[in-house]
């Protein structure tokens, strides 16, 4: 067998096929976050994944992680008292169709302790997955023009002229809202190191 190894010689790294996402998606269920009596202000968010040259990514996924409209996560290590929301589960999966989109219903998340005595501006936490990447990438998804902006500890991490990245867009449609995730080029989404 050592042999036979060694005459071989070691297998090329693979990034992720454009087939990983098939079984993980199948419910477009997972898009909602929200059951009837949720308490907040009901969003759906629209998210399209772009390659560096714009043009649609249709076998990614998007991947959703939020807080309710009170800012509890669901899970037992929150720093805050209140119980979550059980109208909402702060968890969402979908694939992106031929267009590179897929839309999220949920509600707007509320503020999240920032750790230091302040708060988080109301966010969603995003991984992506997608062709040609070894692993997720994460990153934010905040809403233009939210008053918190200006005082989120992680926004300001972000250098000034690429904030803009990070936000969502209000369409026509009250309470809609879209999302462009740019993979490369010019107008990269910012993603996290984490």
């Amino acid at each position: 067998m050592t042999r036979e190894r060694e005459r071989l010689g070691s297998m090329p790294s693979q990034t992720v096929g454009p087939f990983f996402h098939l079984g993980l998606t199948a419910k477009a269920t997972v898009g909602g976050l929200v059951a009837h009596d949720a308490k907040g202000e009901r969003i759906r968010v629209r998210f399209r994944l772009l390659d560096g040259d714009g043009a649609p990514v249709p076998d990614g996924m998007i991947e959703l992680w939020q807080a309710d409209a009170s800012g509890k996560y669901d899970h037992t290590a929150g720093a805050q008292e209140q119980e979550p929301d059980r109208a909402f589960c702060g968890f969402g999966r979908l694939a992106t169709d031929a267009e590179g989109s897929c839309t999220f219903d949920t509600v707007r998340p509320g503020c999240v302790p920032d750790g230091q005595g302040g708060c988080q501006a109301p966010h969603i936490n995003v991984s992506v997955f997608a062709r040609g990447l070894l692993a997720r990438l994460c990153t934010r998804v905040y809403f233009d023009g939210d008053p918190g902006l200006a005082e989120d500890t992680v926004l300001g991490l972000v250098p000034a002229e690429r904030r803009e990245t990070l936000l969502a867009k209000r369409s026509a449609i009250p309470g809609d809202w879209t999302f462009d995730i740019h993979l490369q080029g010019p107008q990269e989404t910012v993603f996290f190191d984490i």
